[in-house]
């Protein structure tokens, strides 16, 4: 609305509807880094999201695989789409990961992960020459779209389990997988590289949503 409203002023100048150059004069919005906090979900509601893939057919083992991926290693959806079969090192367990800004990491490859993509490839995934682990599941077979693609599987998840939260794509649970890792003791920098980040002002944000440990730090109001 700023902008819009300097724009609209700089025309009525440039036309010569007014003199003043009022533009100047209006404010600019204060912008608080990291004001929001980030949404995710608790243990419970990611059961019931993983719940809603019928593993019975093709489509819900390799969405499962993905909401897996997604919950347990907080890959971004670029990083799922991108990750290929070269990429998972089965004998040490590993997935190599090329993240954002053509940076990549090393990533350990959690039991219940690394079952649900062995079964996935080995079983159900198409037969293609495309390298990429996630594959439609109509002909033709082909790899996923673009990083939307991921977010709907996530959206269409939640949907179906009847969850509700403000964010709904794929960034809701790699939240929720940074959440998950803090609760069970890692530190920041933990935390930060598994998720990738340049900086550990980056994964600091986290630190306001610990409020079980934020309230151990708040001092009681001194009443006179």
């Amino acid at each position: 609305m700023v902008s819009s409203l300097r724009s609209f002023l700089q025309y009525l100048v440039m036309i010569g509807e007014i003199r003043a150059e009022l533009a100047n004069c209006i404010p600019a919005v204060p912008g608080w880094r990291a004001a929001n906090l980030p949404v995710f979900l608790v243990k419970s509601e990611s059961k019931k999201l993983l719940k809603t893939c019928d593993r019975r057919t093709t489509k819900g083992r390799r969405d499962y695989a993905i909401l897996l991926l997604l919950m347990r290693l907080g890959l971004r959806a670029s990083e799922v789409l991108n990750l290929t079969l070269d990429d998972i090192n089965w004998d040490l367990g590993e997935l190599n990961i090329s993240g954002k800004g053509r940076k990549h990491r090393v990533l350990p490859l959690p039991v219940d992960v690394g079952k649900a993509l062995a079964f996935y490839i080995r079983y159900v995934r198409p037969k293609c020459l495309y390298r990429q682990v996630f594959i439609c599941v109509q002909p033709p077979y082909r790899c996923l779209g673009d990083s939307s693609t991921i977010s709907t599987i996530v959206r269409r998840a939640l949907i179906a389990a009847d969850l509700h939260p403000r964010q709904k794509g794929a960034h809701l649970l790699r939240y929720t997988a940074a959440m998950d890792t803090l609760s069970n003791g890692a530190t920041l920098f933990e935390v930060g590289e598994l998720l990738g980040h340049c900086s550990i002002d980056t994964t600091a944000i986290y630190t306001k949503i610990d409020v079980a440990a934020l309230r151990e730090l708040a001092k009681p109001w001194l009443i006179k």
